[in-house]
């Protein structure tokens, strides 16, 4: 029987397709997986702001946005410790490709 430190233990992934279907499962809340569409696209946003006003401290901003609308949705709607404390690399993969599959329709939100 699993207890609930057992369901946190590290799991060892071979490749990022094989920890994506984990991560997926991590953002089941639609609330959760908005607030990190909005993270994502305010990522971008101020990103392509700090190019075009020549402004570098805007970067500054980006592991607020990127991290604050996640972690809220982690937090308080999937009830959960978000993937990136365990698995960075593969979780900011995840990200992205979750933002990616969102704007094609893969994954409604």
């Amino acid at each position: 029987m699993a207890t609930p430190e057992t369901s946190h233990q590290i799991r060892e992934f071979r490749s990022f397709a094989e920890f994506y279907p984990f991560y997926l499962s991590e953002h089941s809340n639609d609330t959760s997986r908005r607030l990190h569409y909005v993270g994502s696209s305010l990522v971008l946003l101020i990103l392509l702001w700090a190019i075009i006003s020549g402004n570098a401290w805007w970067l500054l901003a980006i592991p607020v946005a990127g991290y604050g609308f996640a972690w809220i949705g982690h937090f308080f709607f999937e009830k959960n410790r978000p993937a990136t404390f365990k698995y960075p690399l593969y979780s900011f993969l995840g990200d992205w490709v979750m933002f990616r599959d969102m704007l094609t329709g893969r994954i409604r939100f």
